[in-house]
């Protein structure tokens, strides 16, 4: 098992930013700090079509995947496939790592069309896997001369686990058939990110992707497990919350610029949720800076 104290050899406890860490043009993928690391925090059903590694180092998550739960502890990761339905749960201050990696990077090895798929087995946690991850997230933190080469080592090496150690060989049709129809759904909810302040009706959806209202609102719950009103409700609550943490606007400002009618429609929303009113939320999260 991984020793979450090992992030901090060679002196002193490792940093974790609240920033989200840009990386480089010429560096094929992106490490953050998890957004959910103040607690408090829940994640609703969503997809992407990169892949994605949560690496817990201190607290506790738990994913969701096709509705089965999956506890994290400090030194357990979790991959999250291409256009795998999750949602994560962080009632707990905690400090994960998260790795994004474009699909395209393992388009050598796919298994289907434009298809990987890899195991979430609990046997196969890897100590390997944390160190790497732990380490390019401290060389690019550090930014030491040629951090950037020793990075880009250090991810090929990551992938190289990955293909070898915990790709499935064999997928069903079904698994194919669904990531296709996701492809597809994506484009819809990447326009839905973009317009999520606007009034966006079902039928208006419908009409600029050329779908029956009825053929869309099955597309959302068939294949993304969720109906549309709630997809974008959760959108807009989940950009409300980033302005709550990070700005000093009012909560009715907030709540205006984020598609809602007033803040009270805005107060339901995020006590239905997070738990708590936008103003106890703020309250708390001035507590912990």
């Amino acid at each position: 098992m991984f020793n979450p104290e090992r992030i901090s050899k060679g002196g002193g406890n490792m940093e974790f930013s609240h920033e989200l860490i840009v990386p480089n043009e010429d560096l094929p993928f992106k490490v953050f700090v998890f957004e959910g690391r103040e607690g408090n925090y829940f994640r609703d059903k969503h997809w992407h079509r990169s892949v994605e590694i949560f690496a817990v180092f201190e607290g506790e998550l738990s994913f969701y995947i096709n509705e089965e739960k999956y506890p994290l502890r400090p030194g357990e990761f979790m991959l999250v496939n291409s256009n795998e339905i999750h949602s994560v749960d962080s009632p707990e201050p905690n400090m994960t790592v998260v790795v994004q990696i474009p699909l395209k990077v393992f388009e050598k090895y796919y298994t289907g069309e434009q298809f990987i798929r890899f195991t979430h087995d609990s046997k196969s946690q890897d100590e390997r896997v944390m160190i790497l991850i732990s380490s390019i997230y401290r060389a690019y933190t550090e930014k030491k001369c040629g951090y950037d080469l020793k990075v880009q080592g250090m991810f090929y090496e990551l992938l190289y686990l990955l293909v070898t150690r915990y790709r499935e060989m064999e997928v069903s049709r079904e698994m194919v058939r669904k990531n296709r129809k996701l492809n597809r759904l994506s484009v819809i909810t990447s326009y839905v990110k973009e317009h999520y302040t606007e009034e966006i009706s079902l039928e208006r959806l419908a009409e600029i992707f050329g779908y029956s209202p009825a053929y869309l609102s099955r597309m959302f719950q068939k294949y993304a497990g969720i109906n549309y009103l709630t997809y974008l409700q959760s959108i807009r609550v989940e950009y409300a919350y980033q302005e709550l943490a990070n700005t000093e606007r009012t909560i009715s400002e907030i709540a205006l610029d984020h598609g809602f009618p007033n803040s009270k429609a805005l107060a339901k929303a995020f006590r239905k949720k997070y738990g708590m009113l936008p103003s106890e939320f703020r309250k708390k999260t001035k507590k912990c800076h």
